[in-house]
């Protein structure tokens, strides 16, 4: 058995990994040898951001596993290999404190007025100005998989109101107010302060944040995408921003990236921006090869494995009990 990697491993992941498979033959392709490497696997685990010949993969009729080191599978979810029988699972959860971590720090940073005291600080100026509260806001949290429970999960230290929605509105804990279906996205948009996207990308999702639904949210309300840019039509979002329909947006993640110069997200009102670096960690590395190592082990002897993708529907299906790792 032939297993590609294309996510950053280090020699000792590596290690790691044969550790648990000793009879497989282990490849650390990069992105650079990703798509010459990938045609001969049997097991693939990464997220390649280069292009893949996918159907070319299919065709071959070798590759049986993929596992994706990001908690999105869009990465690999062609038409070829939806309709095949390669098995996918994701990282879902794997991730979710350190998304977290950056969310707060958006929310944190664009509530007290950060950016604006930062580039007072640069030119010495010590004036105060208006700042909002975190505590006590209505929060919306939109896909409530890993990164959404963890996020409610947090949250609810700041006395916040919380509601969610899923297409799975399975399990909701005692901290989070109401949980409702995919459907019920217009009214949780209706109430809540801060708008928190942690949905997959999918055909349902894509463009799910456009001009009807902002015109959904409250004028003070603040937007915040730690999901994928094409969640929401940009120019919608920017014609929202520069027209005061709603106050504000923290995103991780943009349309196109990396986010052209002449965008006019970078000067739109009440943005706040970073280079899609929510999942970064020191353990980040460790945690998705811990993770990758315990399915393999579930995998080299034949028991289920830990979050495997409905292709079709693009993301894990939770089941009562068993909604993330």
């Amino acid at each position: 058995m032939r297993i590609v990697l294309c996510y950053p491993v280090e020699a000792r992941h590596v290690d790691q990994i044969r550790a648990t498979a000793p009879d497989c033959e282990v490849v650390d392709a990069g992105q650079d040898g990703v798509a010459r490497e990938i045609l001969d696997a049997d097991v693939f685990c990464g997220h390649a951001k280069v292009p893949v010949p996918w159907d070319d993969v299919v065709r071959q009729g070798r590759l049986r596993w993929i596992q994706s080191s990001a908690a999105g599978t869009d990465h690999c979810l062609v038409e070829s290999v939806i309709e095949s029988d390669i098995t996918v699972t994701s990282a879902s959860g794997v991730l979710a404190d350190q998304v977290t971590e950056h969310a707060v720090a958006l929310i944190c940073g664009w509530c007290r007025n950060m950016p604006t005291f930062y580039a007072a600080q640069q030119r010495r100026e010590f004036i105060r100005r208006p700042t909002r509260d975190l505590h006590h806001s209505t929060v919306g949290i939109v896909g409530f998989g890993g990164v959404g429970r963890r996020l409610a999960s947090v949250l609810q230290v700041f006395k916040t109101r919380i509601i969610a929605s899923d297409l799975f509105p399975l399990d909701k804990p005692d901290y989070v107010d109401e949980l409702l279906p995919a459907e019920g996205l217009a009214n949780l948009l209706a109430v809540a302060d801060i708008v928190i996207l942690s949905a997959p990308l999918t055909a349902a999702t894509r463009g799910m944040i456009n001009r009807e639904t902002l015109r959904c949210m409250k004028p003070d309300a603040l937007l915040v995408n730690m999901a994928r840019g094409a969640l929401v039509v940009e120019a919608d979002l920017v014609a929202a921003l520069e027209s005061g329909l709603i106050a504000g947006a923290a995103l991780d993640v943009t349309e196109t990236e990396p986010l052209p110069a002449e965008s006019r997200l970078w000067s739109a009102p009440g943005v706040i921006i970073t280079p899609h670096v929510a999942g970064q960690s020191a353990r980040r590395i460790d945690d998705m090869t811990e993770f990758f190592c315990d399915n393999l082990a579930r995998y080299l002897v034949g028991e289920p494995l830990r979050n495997v993708v409905d292709k079709r529907l693009g993301f894990p299906v939770p089941t009562v009990g068993h909604v993330h790792p």
